[in-house]
């Protein structure tokens, strides 16, 4: 059995064993505004002093600028001379592939070669589009081709040329291929891809 002393400690209700020890150190009143509303003014100031329509003409010229002249892809020059190789885009699956109806397509570990599903339907061309040279070579080849900049303005290139420009963005495709010079054409050669590099005459020295 417990002893009586702690047994009538355990029974005793909650509020009768509570004890004021009175105020120790000082106490000051919240002050601080609240958060939301810091931001709520901010933005009220900002838009009665017409900040905030001047940051969004501004985020709309740089976005405009961004989409007609994207980064250029770090690290690719203008071919000195020609390279040529092969790239397999086999892969190994990771998961399952499964079609519509849960039936098994392809199990994890498989090796696909996409080429065996779907060809590619055109040639794809690399070029810096602010190379005369270069736009030039590459307007001269298939006209099926894609025309890929790694530099340049495409939308302004299209309007000029009434034709098709797209932009390597972040390099995701140069890096892909293993390109490090352009102008580049990208084939197919049965169940691979042939890249080649293609050296153009050197630019012609204009008198002075």
């Amino acid at each position: 059995m417990l002893p009586a002393a702690l047994l009538a400690v355990l029974l005793c209700p909650s509020h009768a064993l509570a004890r004021d020890f009175g105020q120790r150190g000082t106490v000051f009143p919240v002050i601080e505004r609240d958060l939301l509303e810091q931001i709520h003014s901010r933005l009220t100031q900002m838009e009665r002093s017409g900040e905030t329509a001047r940051l969004n003409e501004d985020l709309k010229r740089r976005t405009i600028a961004r989409v007609n002249r994207p980064d250029p892809v770090a690290g690719i020059v203008r071919a000195s001379e020609a390279r040529r190789w092969h790239f397999d885009p086999t892969i190994t699956l990771a998961a399952d592939i499964r079609g519509a109806n849960g039936e098994l397509i392809h199990a994890a570990g498989t090796r696909v070669n996409p080429l065996d599903s779907v060809g590619l339907r055109a040639e794809l061309l690399f070029l810096d589009g602010d190379d005369p040279d270069q736009l030039a070579w590459a307007l001269k080849q298939n006209a099926n081709a894609k025309l890929i900049l790694v530099k340049g303005a495409p939308l302004e290139l299209m309007k000029a040329g009434q034709r098709r420009f797209y932009f390597d963005q972040g390099g995701k495709l140069t890096e892909r291929f293993g390109i490090r010079s352009v102008p580049a054409r990208v084939r197919q050669q049965g169940r691979l891809l042939e890249i080649s590099e293609i050296a153009l005459p050197p630019r012609r020295m204009t008198a002075q």
